[in-house]
């Protein structure tokens, strides 16, 4: 049962990825005959939201010469379509309304206080205020010439109509939103198909993805510093290497491999515009399996695999099992967040995908910290001090990190809550890099705690039985002339110690017991 199980789960993945690859080609605002939702007294297709930086000003340049650091929004090719029995007759405009979030407020309006209307309703044509069928706007007082409207109609047994192609300037910084909106009844069967292309001074990432190209260099810089330091101690050390570096090393190199995708990922979507898709699956994938490889690890050095037990036991399928589990949920919601991902606009349906992580996340830490508190126990109990020593330092580290995890959930929270519109765009760029930065903290910590040494051998598991018999050897030595004879003739034992436990005398365990 649990292999059909796992299969049915794996043959899910697979059919994701298969979707994700056939849907998303490009990282501009595809509309694939997207059709109107309707909105209050209106029809509304959310047409894309980005944070843009305001062009670089050139004075040297003509105002007709376009260059690589002007920031704009495009329309291209974009139609409206209607089904033929539907083409009897002309149409009210079809609105393509582009405004920034400061200047929402100007869309829409209500009469005498009562329920916000985008669309002209009687009781303000009355009032003169707009023509009863059209989008109610207002012209903003601090950005002269905003919000953009452009309009196109049908006219009497036509099936589609185009709206101009035309390149909207940006020189105000902010969070902009393009909606495609009508206040036809009639028309709520058409479709609007084409594109429009978003481009910051720095090249197409959307605002708030722009500085983590730059992020994920450095972190890419930085664990390129910690695999030299790791890797020389393996390369020096590797005759005492035991598993648990090696499951380190494991970590590091898929680490390495992530913020190189990353970078590579977001390099290449600033530079053409589109979103390389594979590398964003491998980029997903390489965080997910080191996520989940970097819990498990944690997990059994907690239990205290390979240091006071040989074996996990019964305990190995029920980690694997967490494990793949973990892994699962981990990628999908990496793969609906990230790949194809445009807008700097989040859906509420992320946090359908959101809320298993997050348990399974509890689960491990409920679970890690319950076989730490045995594991501690179990060294005090047998006095192995240099054990005990290393396993407080690691636990110190594990707490000090849950709270400040706890801590930035809850500021993500406040952040999100309290950020409706995404006017705090420019920030939001550090929550992901935030969680970036804690995890390779305290793989660092665990890298120091263990990095291969003379004396790594000292914190592997060896048999209490054995231990003592291994730690003294019988040593001959001359006989005093003045002992009898009887007791000349007998060797005497004497305790030598291990290399490494003269290395450092505080280590020496005690076996009375």
């Amino acid at each position: 049962m649990l292999s059909l199980k796992s299969i049915g789960a794996s043959g899910v993945l697979f059919l994701l990825w298969l979707w994700l690859f056939q849907t998303t080609e490009a990282s501009v605002h595809d509309y694939n005959g997207e059709k109107f939702v309707s909105k209050g007294n209106a029809f509304v297709v959310h047409g894309g939201s980005e944070g843009i930086y305001s062009s670089v000003p050139n004075l040297t340049e003509s105002p007709s010469y376009s260059s690589n650091t002007d920031s704009f929004i495009r329309f291209e090719k974009i139609v409206f379509r209607r089904p033929k029995e539907l083409s009897n007759f002309s149409s009210d405009p079809i609105h393509a309304i582009v405004f920034e979030v400061d200047d929402r407020e100007l869309i829409g309006g209500s009469a005498y206080g009562g329920q916000r209307a985008i669309c002209c309703t009687a009781d303000l044509a009355k009032l003169g205020v707009c023509t009863q069928g059209q989008i109610i706007h207002r012209p903003s007082a601090s950005n002269p010439g905003w919000p953009k409207i452009f309009s196109a109609s049908f006219s009497a047994d036509e099936v589609d109509v185009a709206l101009q192609s035309r390149s909207i300037p940006i020189t105000k910084t902010g969070m902009y939103n393009v909606y495609f909106i009508h206040c036809e009844p009639n028309l709520k069967e058409i479709t609007v198909e084409g594109k429009t292309i978003w481009k910051n001074p720095t090249g197409y990432l959307p605002g708030r993805m722009a500085p983590l190209m730059n992020f994920y260099g450095y972190m890419s810089l930085a664990f390129v510093l910690l695999g030299i330091f790791w890797f020389s101690q393996y390369a020096r050390f590797w005759r005492e290497v035991i598993p648990l570096q090696n499951c380190i090393t494991l970590v590091i190199t898929l680490g390495m491999l992530e913020m190189a995708f990353w970078y590579f990922d977001y390099a290449e979507f600033n530079e053409t515009g589109v979103r390389p898709t594979g590398t964003t699956v491998w980029a997903v994938t390489f965080g997910t399996v080191k996520r989940t490889v970097a819990r498990l690890v944690i997990l059994i050095v907690s239990m205290g695999y390979g240091v006071v037990r040989p074996t996990l036991g019964g305990l190995t399928s029920k980690v694997l099992l967490l494990g793949g589990t973990f892994f699962l949920a981990s990628e999908v919601l990496e793969l609906v967040e990230n790949v194809g991902a445009v807008s700097d606009f989040s859906g509420k349906a992320r946090l359908f995908f959101v809320l298993p992580v997050a348990f399974l996340d509890a689960f491990f830490i409920l679970w890690i910290f319950t076989s730490l508190s045995a594991t501690v126990n179990k060294l005090q109990a047998r006095r192995l001090l240099a054990k005990l020593d290393i396993y407080r330092k690691f636990t110190n580290a594990l707490a000090v990190t849950v709270i400040v995890s706890v801590g930035w959930t809850c500021y993500e929270l406040y952040f999100k809550s309290t950020d409706v519109y995404n006017e705090r765009w420019r920030n939001a760029w550090i929550i992901p890099a935030f969680w970036q930065v804690l995890s390779f903290s305290l793989l660092c910590i665990i890298c120091v705690l263990w990095a291969p040494s003379q004396n790594s051998m000292r914190y592997a598991y060896s048999d209490d039985g054995e231990e003592f018999d291994k730690d003294a050897t019988l040593t001959l030595i001359k006989p005093s002339p003045l002992l009898p004879k009887d007791v000349r003739s007998q060797p005497e034992v004497r305790p030598t110690l291990r290399n490494s436990e003269l290395s450092n005398g505080d280590d020496v365990e005690d076996k009375t017991e």
